[in-house]
């Protein structure tokens, strides 16, 4: 059940691509005006690309996260699927699976690219690939709790970056460390299994807060 979820979702997405799409240009964009701004001087480019990378990025995962569960709150799917017998933690991490699939993952692919105009070097794109990708889906485990907080609620395109932000700048200090200790000739090790650490944390949390969020959503 969960997985014909997973492919539903994955389904509608590909019709609405054009909201995926929206995330990963605003990645590119907003990364690549900093380059005009601070000037062209490599050495300075370089030092600052791993933060300026995480943050446009931790920008852009943000956009998608009102889209985990408003639209099927809005037609009343939300609700039919939480009477279809399918346990709602099922639904939440099917819904966390599909937002990184959709959001995280293809602005971590594009990564690479936009790094091209910071002149990081190209021993890095692995280490900056990899904190993206996790980072990423440590911030749909995040933001799907901060999307079951918000649903039904006025404004809540506003108030689930309020909420998630705050609770990302471990994730967005971990995954700059990585990229800038790989920079220097140490190791990503630490910072990475740390990430992945968290990821495993957030999953069992996300499964309990966020269901508990949607069941008082849908009385």
């Amino acid at each position: 059940m969960a997985l014909l979820l997973v492919r539903r979702d994955l389904s509608l997405a590909w019709r609405q691509r054009g909201q995926v799409l929206l995330s990963i240009a605003f990645f590119l964009l907003s990364a690549s005006l900093f380059p005009f701004a601070i000037g062209p001087d490599p050495l300075l480019l370089g030092r600052l690309a791993p933060g300026i990378l995480w943050v446009a990025a931790l920008f852009a995962m943000v956009l998608s996260l009102e889209r985990v569960f408003q639209p099927d709150y809005e037609d009343g799917s939300l609700e039919q699927l939480a009477l279809s017998g399918l346990p709602l933690f099922l639904l939440v991490l099917a819904k966390a699976l599909v937002n990184w699939l959709t959001g995280g993952l293809p602005v971590a692919l594009a990564s690479p690219l936009v790094a091209l105009t910071f002149s990081l070097p190209a021993a890095l794109y692995p280490v900056l690939l990899a904190s993206l990708l996790l980072g990423s889906l440590c911030l749909s485990l995040m933001g799907c709790i901060g999307a079951a907080l918000t649903l039904g609620a006025r404004r809540a395109a506003l108030l689930v970056p309020l909420l998630v932000l705050p609770l990302s700048v471990p994730v967005l200090i971990l995954g700059v460390m990585a990229v800038q200790a790989e920079a220097v000739n140490l190791t990503a090790r630490p910072y990475l299994l740390s990430m992945g650490a968290l990821c495993l944390l957030l999953v069992p949390l996300t499964a309990f807060a966020a269901p508990a969020a949607l069941r008082q959503a849908l009385d």
